[in-house]
């Protein structure tokens, strides 16, 4: 087990910024104090062929570049303050009525114009016996993208002998606020020779939010007779083409929690044997296969696009603080928030 560190270049204002690789010797995964961001992930497949299966750049530069913003899917990043949409970025709080920054389309979207994948967070290295770790932590000010009250927000990356990463978040507030994280990774495990539309998923969910216009209706519908029906496994692309833009949808997860987390969901592809088993505090996974990726040209050649990678969100329902029937998002100054996430690694052979 062990962890390095070195430059991961300037951003445009000319501030430092580091990446850390965290190595137990079969899996290595590389993250970024810019935007705790997820920029590779090497596993091997079932012939010992190691590859990175996640989408990331090599340099700073490149996630604050014109063309990866223009069209900017969040690759690999911490989501802050409150990931996915709310409508017309408005809420009320305890009776209080708060506008956030509209940047997708009429509504607010993953924390804002500079949310949390854009920061750049304190860190610190973990060494332990039987896991690596990383500690990021951001001080986000009251009223940072008119968000309420004062809030750190501290996020541990672990990478244990089991392959497992790990991803736990805390936060603390002093004024009620609302608060809901994840992490924006897109897997592909072909390592990207080919899309996503032949990984398999399987998702312990019966129900479905339903949308309209991509936002929560406040229903809650049933999976069966539908192409969001993933409680057994099934092709990410034997039913997309009836869906006008792929996948991006949540689904509330069945599984009753045991020990301290609920098992989320699968992603799996055969000609590698790789697979991804997801486990989870949250109460919801979102599902994106990546429809709107760009295909940008990194050092003269064409990288990404259309069904490039795949994300499994794990996070709470998107819009939950305007329908009260969805889980709360409100952190109080009495209360700590904290939630977890496993992403367990692992490879068929035939």
């Amino acid at each position: 087990m062990k962890i390095d560190q070195h430059s991961f270049g300037k951003t445009i204002d000319g501030k430092e910024t580091t990446l850390f690789v965290l190595s137990n010797g079969n899996v290595e995964v590389s993250i970024t104090n810019f935007g705790g961001i997820i920029t590779s992930l090497i596993v091997p497949d079932k012939e010992g062929k190691s590859e990175n299966i996640v989408l990331g750049f090599d340099d700073v530069s490149e996630y604050q570049s014109d063309q990866y913003l223009e069209n900017c899917h969040y690759f690999g990043c911490i989501v802050g303050r409150v990931c996915n949409r709310i409508t017309k970025g408005k809420f009320t709080l305890n009776g209080k009525d708060y506008q956030l920054p509209i940047n997708n389309g009429d509504r607010h979207i993953h924390g804002g114009i500079e949310g949390f994948d854009k920061k750049i967070w304190d860190a610190k290295t973990i060494n332990e016996e039987n896991r690596v770790g990383l500690e990021l932590q951001y001080f986000s000010k009251d009223g940072e993208e008119g968000y309420p009250g004062n809030l750190t927000t501290i996020v541990h990356y672990w990478l244990t002998k089991e392959n497992e990463l790990i991803i736990d978040y805390a936060a603390k507030t002093d004024r009620p606020t609302i608060i809901n994280l994840t992490n924006h990774t897109y897997f592909n495990l072909t390592g990207g020779a080919e899309n996503i539309l032949q990984h398999y998923l399987q998702v312990p969910a019966s129900t479905y939010t339903e949308l309209d216009d991509l936002m929560p209706t406040g229903r809650i519908l049933n999976v069966e007779g539908t192409p969001f029906d993933f409680r057994k496994e099934s092709m990410i692309g034997s039913r997309i083409d009836q869906l006008p833009d792929g996948y991006d949808l949540n689904f509330p997860l069945d599984e009753a929690v045991t020990g301290d987390t609920r098992f989320a969901g699968v992603l799996k592809e055969t000609k590698s044997g790789r697979f991804i088993e997801v486990y989870t505090t949250q109460p919801a996974l979102q599902i994106y296969a990546g429809y709107y990726i760009p295909e940008l040209i990194i050092d003269g050649k064409k990288k990404f696009g259309k069904y490039a990678g795949f994300a499994l969100e794990t996070q709470h329902y998107p819009d939950a603080i305007n329908h009260p029937n969805f889980p709360s998002i409100v952190l109080n100054p009495e209360d700590n928030f904290h939630e977890k996430t496993i992403y367990k690694f692992g490879v068929k052979k035939d």
